[in-house]
């Protein structure tokens, strides 16, 4: 594969960040795989339906702390 033809997956500290980030935040939430309490929140939480769906996909929800939002 060319240079020309990579797309960047950027890591920014522990998260995925850069254009690839914003996007899949923007699905999971028009998917309704995470959530806000209120549209002024600054963070999320994973819904019902999206701790179905991440596991699906393999993802080990078990690795995320719980906390209060």
């Amino acid at each position: 594969m060319s240079d020309k033809t990579i797309k960047p997956a950027k890591k920014c500290y522990e998260h995925i960040g850069g254009k690839l980030g914003e996007l899949l935040l923007e699905t999971f939430a028009a998917k309704k795989w995470i959530a806000k309490n209120n549209s002024t929140d600054k963070h999320f939480y994973i819904t019902e339906l999206g701790e179905k769906e991440f596991t699906k996909l393999g993802v080990d929800l078990n690795k995320i702390k719980s906390e209060a939002l």
